[in-house]
This record gives structure tokens, C-alpha cells and sequence, in this order.
């Protein structure tokens, strides 16, 4: 008779499998290890094998790095993988570092629509520098010809 799968909670995932799962390298993964980020544990040969937890911690850190947070905010926000943190406070952190981001993400807005703005005006002489040109309507600046 063939042996069940194991229950997903029960899953492991060899590094290989969640490197290729997420698209990042093998070190990477041992990278956050090393960080305290996730914390494997180990077969009877000695193999890292993450569960269903590591695999979950690693799509937030991996959310996080997108969002642009450092590794630093990352451990703040999820803890740190041998420390079960309080659930309310893990969130308090991340509702914290979540509006430290958007005011960041919001000057920067503003800053972009500064630029946009100069741009479009400088575009708009050149444009109309240009036309007067094109219309003969003033002489073309071509600098020392003739001698």
C-alpha cells in the first residue's frame, strides 16, 4: 500500500526548491539565515530542510526587499526567526514602517512632479524656439563660418 503525503503542514522544502520557487539563489537564502531571518533546521545527514513557516517568512522578507525596506526593517517587522513575537505588536511595527514608507513614497511624488513640470516647460521653448526657426523668423546661430 503506498504512503500518504505528508499534510502541508508537515511539508518540507529543500533550499533548491524554494530558490526556485522564488526565483533568488540558493545564497540568498543562506544569506537570510545567516541574518537571523529564517532558521532551518537540519535532516539526519546534516541537509537544510525549511517548512511551511521558513517558507512563509521568506515570502515576506522577499515582499519587504520589494517594497523597499532594509533587512534591518524586514527583522523589525517579522522578528527574528528563533524569537516568537507578539502577533499585535509584529503589526504595530509594520502599520509603523508602512507610514514611514508611504511619506517617503509621497515626496518623492512630489518630487517627481517638480521635475515633470520643469521638463514639460523647457520642452515647450524648445518647441517654440524651434518653430520660430523653422519660419525663418530669426537667423540661425551657426557660429564662426567664412573665415
Amino acid at each position: 500500500m503506498p504512503s500518504k503525503p505528508a499534510p502541508d503542514r508537515e511539508r518540507r522544502y529543500s533550499i533548491s526548491e524554494l530558490a526556485a520557487e522564488f526565483e533568488i539563489s540558493t545564497r540568498t537564502i543562506r544569506f537570510y539565515e545567516e541574518k537571523g531571518l529564517i532558521s532551518p533546521r537540519r535532516s539526519g545527514g546534516n541537509q537544510r530542510y525549511y517548512d511551511k513557516r521558513d517558507r512563509a517568512r521568506l515570502k515576506l522578507i522577499l515582499r519587504g526587499k520589494r517594497f523597499g525596506y532594509s533587512l534591518e526593517e524586514i527583522a523589525e517587522m517579522i522578528g527574528m526567526a528563533d524569537v516568537d513575537l507578539d502577533e499585535a505588536g509584529q503589526i504595530r511595527r509594520s502599520l509603523a514602517y508602512g507610514e514611514t514608507k508611504l511619506a517617503e513614497i509621497r515626496q518623492r511624488m512630489d518630487e517627481l512632479r517638480l521635475l515633470e513640470q520643469d521638463i514639460l516647460s523647457v520642452k515647450a521653448r524648445l518647441i517654440a524656439r524651434l518653430e520660430q526657426l523653422e519660419r525663418g523668423g530669426a537667423k540661425v546661430g551657426r557660429g564662426r563660418q567664412g573665415k
